[in-house]
């Protein structure tokens, strides 16, 4: 029966995103479920696609990007795939007539980091945020607003920035691993290995206000996607607060976090926050 294989296919989705991120899964669990899936499907198959370029180095890692974006493809048009991860992201991206160039430019920016090393250019690194991070951003705000296309636009630049910030933000915290594990170095015109805090200001003062602008689109969005994302919101500054207060030498040697106790704070405060109508 495809009902039951599309379960088990939404349900690998969901044990991926648990598996993988407890700060997105945590989110996630605070929108509405009967979007909460979808997010869950996404977050698959981003997450897939990051895997290959990010941790698979005894493979053939071209190889096996390249099998996954023909899988990806032949998925959508057929509306089926073998691949649990692809069957359960197709079937989200019919549900919501998500673009194709929204998933290929993500694919685009995954295949940067099979060889691209450093981004000299605010140009380079901008097209690198948008399809690494804003696109992700815009898939999920699809099903935010359940394919509604006047609220899509209203609240599409909020939703790049906030994609953004959550980008900067991870490119900060996982300095260290990028570039002493992965010879990659994001951030254009700044020597990661001499990283000081003149060009850490630089960095924060950009998420800064990538944020402010991310925050001013959460308040209008639907109800049941309010919380959920809010939630994310308020973490992601929570740890842009705590590397802004570790020095730029710090960063380097190690990756910092938001403790797991600290995390059950932050949902509480959200949550008040979110009852109370102050977002």
């Amino acid at each position: 029966m495809k009902a039951l294989f599309d379960i088990v296919s939404r349900s690998c989705s969901k044990t991926v995103t648990n598996s993988y991120s407890t700060s997105f899964s945590l989110a996630t669990k605070m929108l509405a479920p009967s979007i909460r899936q979808d997010i869950y499907n996404i977050y698959g198959f981003v997450r897939f696609a990051d895997e290959i370029v990010d941790t698979f180095h005894d493979y053939d890692k071209e190889r096996l990007f390249n099998d996954f974006e023909q899988d990806l493809h032949k998925a959508i048009e057929s509306k089926i795939s073998l691949n649990p991860i692809l069957n359960a992201y197709q079937e989200t991206v019919h549900k919501y007539g998500i673009q194709k160039d929204l998933y290929d430019a993500f694919m685009a920016s995954m295949r940067l980091d099979l060889h691209k090393s450093d981004y000299l250019s605010m140009e380079e690194y901008r097209q690198y945020i948008y399809g690494s991070a804003d696109v992700v951003g815009l898939m999920c705000l699809k099903v935010f607003v359940k394919g509604d296309e006047r609220k899509y636009e209203l609240l599409k630049d909020s939703a790049m920035s906030l994609g953004s910030a959550f980008q900067k933000v991870n490119f900060l915290r996982d300095l260290k691993a990028d570039y002493e594990d992965l010879s990659r170095s994001y951030f254009p015109n700044v020597d990661l290995s001499e990283l000081n805090e003149i060009n850490k200001e630089k960095i924060i003062n950009e998420i800064e206000e990538d944020f402010q602008k991310g925050l001013n689109g959460i308040a209008h969005l639907p109800v049941e996607a309010k919380f959920g994302v809010y939630t994310a919101y308020i973490y992601y500054r929570r740890l842009l607060h705590k590397l802004k207060k570790v020095p730029s030498l710090e960063i380097r040697k190690r990756r910092i976090r938001v403790p797991n106790y600290e995390k059950a704070g932050l949902l509480a405060k959200s949550y008040i926050s979110y009852r109370l109508n102050l977002i």
